[in-house]
């Protein structure tokens, strides 16, 4: 019964889970060695999304309560640190194999080693099986992470905070799936992950040692260096790249938007916004690092301040009071007999 089931049922499941499990829409590419399977787009994707959701949020559990709550209950945090440990120990996790992941797909693609492969060829409708999935696992995570608000008993003030930044992250992931800026998104998120992961480790090194806040600088100097590589990256994919492409018609169907999106108006358009917003980005960084700053000088001042107090106490010595009490201007003992020796007769 069991093998009659299967031989009538199997085929049918097996191409069921292959819908949740796998990336659809896979076409045969000729290409001078042969032919290379690579994929695009559909609506099949929200179901393999789906799946990937639950099995983010199961290995955020997993990550929680193995790691973090052990660590947790070591470091006896209050609610307010408890909530970011926890917030900086899961996007440390994730950050991390988002790197590792994200640098293994683009040296494996020839991204880094060609950087004109980024606009050559655009649009860039067939994916690799492994840019594809990529780009489905972060949509997974980044979707995961609006339920983990509610699991994770999120406060009413830390959740605007979090939605924006989920917001933003799947602005930028689908806007590079859905318009084929797929390469591009690769570097970009790269640039971005690396900067996350070195400011949350330190934000982990802090909460255990309040006194070691070395990583945070660690975490500017990478910052910098990732916005200002992104900003070069947007002005030369943007700006001088894909305006060199051939094809200039616009094709929603074969997937160029080029027209649409990056003709000269729009395209001037587009480098400023990103040049003010990343103008907005290095003015918060540096309005933090300015109060960091002063925080931590006024906090040195402070204990100068009080250690210079302390030591001009141990220097004061009490003054010594004659025994016995004063009468008449005369230092009286308190038995009553005279504080000064007397005097032996000679014989």
């Amino acid at each position: 019964i069991p093998g009659l089931f299967f031989s009538l049922y199997g085929p049918v499941t097996a191409k069921t889970a292959f819908l949740f499990i796998l990336p659809q829409y896979n076409v045969s590419v000729p290409t001078a060695d042969g032919e290379l399977v690579q994929y695009h787009y559909g609506l099949k994707d929200l179901v393999t999304i789906l799946f990937y959701i639950f099995i983010a949020i199961i290995l955020h559990a997993v990550v929680q309560e193995y790691a973090l709550d052990k660590i947790n209950r070591r470091l006896h945090l209050s609610k307010v640190k408890h909530s970011k440990f926890n917030e900086s120990g899961q996007l440390v996790a994730f950050h991390l194999t988002s790197v590792i992941w994200c640098l293994y797909v683009v040296v494996t693609e020839g991204y880094i080693s060609n950087p004109r492969s980024l606009w050559e060829n655009y649009p860039h409708v067939y994916l690799p099986f492994q840019v594809k999935f990529f780009y489905l696992c972060q949509l997974a995570y980044w979707l995961h992470a609006l339920p983990e608000l509610y699991f994770q008993k999120v406060r009413k003030e830390e959740i605007p905070r979090q939605l924006r930044c989920i917001a933003l992250y799947l602005v930028h992931i689908a806007g590079a799936y859905l318009l084929n800026l797929t390469r591009l998104g690769l570097i970009l998120l790269l640039l971005q992950y690396l900067a996350e992961f070195f400011f949350h480790m330190a934000r982990l090194v802090y909460f255990t040692d309040e006194n070691n806040e070395k990583l945070f600088n660690v975490w500017a100097v990478v910052f910098v260096v990732t916005r200002l590589f992104t900003l070069t990256l947007y002005i030369l994919v943007m700006g001088f790249g894909l305006p060199r492409v051939e094809n200039q018609t616009l094709d929603p169907e074969r997937g160029n938007f080029f027209t649409c999106l990056f003709s000269t108006p729009t395209r001037m358009s587009v480098l400023l916004l990103v040049c003010l917003f990343q103008a907005s980005v290095m003015w918060r960084f540096i309005h933090f690092q300015l109060r960091r700053w002063r925080e931590y000088w006024n906090e040195q001042s402070s204990r100068k301040r009080a250690a210079a107090t302390a030591g001009t106490k141990q220097q004061a010595k009490p003054l010594k009071r004659d025994s016995g009490y004063h009468e008449n201007g005369v230092v009286k003992a308190e038995n009553g007999t005279s504080p000064r020796t007397k005097k032996l007769k000679s014989p």
